[in-house]
């Protein structure tokens, strides 16, 4: 179903539509393609919204800091929005310091998707489309973009990306959402556990950016492969959580680059019972403890964010790739098409 959410500034329409299916009921954005809310039931067959958002898309455009969104051209930072590729280098839109971080300053987060529903068998879902021209926030070639978002019949959220372009590019795609399987704006996460199959992490400079290394995580804070509340280590005092303040860090997921989707994370709310396990085909997964939330917004349920009120997992290429021969390539080529695919499997 689609209702009009409201206008920008310049009167496009920015549409939301809801699906169901599994149980799970989902509310998307054409702004952006952010997720606004997304409900599933607790171990008593309550639901509630588990993602962070706003009620007003003038809340999206002002002050959001990725609350859902679609992210790219590349998700994650660049370091200071410079690469080089084929001999020739690029000068992107720098918006986090001196870096550019999720695309820019008009990052795919900005934009307005063109959305198609469908239904496939027992499934249903959207397809989003954009355009991305040569050039834009300085990135080279236009790439044409598609992401689907599918709701399956047992309730599990699938984000299938694709990406084709006309010139040698980079490309990493990624989704936003700020969980907290508590519900919206019910306060701490740090309660929450979580499980991360990986034995590595990339460590950062103090911008946020990596060094290049791929630490061990044995016997640091970061090490999340047993399971454990993330509350546990948040507050260790290792180097790295002072940069992030807190948890803002790329896993090196141990089973590397896959062709199909592979369990890579857990995450466990013991007070509502639920659950979300991750699946990807990626080689990384950035977790992020919501270190940035200052209480300044206020979201759908009418509470103001504070720190460590919800996380990211996003799953991904490594931060700065294109500066990082050793990394995963994220480059793009004519003639290729970019694909990868994230799965979020709710229960309790």
């Amino acid at each position: 179903m689609k209702t009009l959410f409201g206008r920008l500034a310049d009167g496009t329409e920015v549409d939301r539509w809801s699906l169901e299916n599994g149980g799970t009921r989902l509310k998307v954005l054409s702004y952006g393609g952010i997720v606004q809310s997304l409900e599933v039931p607790d171990r008593d067959g309550r639901y509630a919204n588990v993602c962070l958002g706003f009620d007003r898309v003038e809340d999206y455009v002002a002050s959001s800091p990725y609350f859902g969104a679609l992210i790219g051209r590349y998700g994650n930072r660049i370091a200071e929005g410079r690469f080089t590729l084929d001999g020739k280098s690029y000068q992107l839109s720098v918006n986090d310091g001196v870096n550019s971080l999720h695309g820019g300053t008009q990052g795919f987060d900005k934009r307005v998707w063109d959305v198609e529903p469908f239904t496939k068998g027992s499934d249903v879902g959207l397809h989003l489309y954009c355009t991305s021209v040569d050039g834009e926030m300085g990135y080279p070639g236009t790439l044409e973009v598609k992401v689907t978002y599918t709701l399956t019949h047992h309730g599990d959220w699938r984000i299938d990306y694709e990406a084709t372009t006309d010139q040698a590019t980079v490309v990493n795609l990624t989704n936003h959402v700020y969980w907290n399987l508590g519900g919206e704006g019910t306060g701490t996460i740090e309660d929450h556990e979580l499980h991360i199959a990986a034995s590595r992490y990339t460590p950062t400079d103090s911008g946020l950016i990596p060094t290049g290394e791929q630490a061990k995580v044995a016997g640091t804070p970061f090490d999340f492969r047993e399971g454990k509340r993330i509350g546990r280590d948040i507050r260790a005092g290792h180097e790295q959580q002072v940069f992030a303040k807190g948890y803002d860090h790329n896993w090196v997921l141990d089973k590397g680059v896959t062709a199909e989707p592979e369990h890579v994370a857990t995450l466990r709310d013991p007070s509502s019972g639920r659950t979300l396990r991750i699946s990807t085909v990626e080689p990384g997964l950035q977790f992020y403890s919501g270190n940035f939330l200052d209480g300044s917004l206020t979201g759908t349920g009418g509470h103001t964010y504070r720190q460590g009120d919800a996380l990211c997992l996003e799953t991904q290429h490594f931060p700065d790739s294109p500066n990082h021969p050793s990394f995963p390539s994220t480059v793009l080529r004519p003639g290729q098409t970019h694909r990868t695919t994230t799965i979020h499997s709710f229960g309790v």
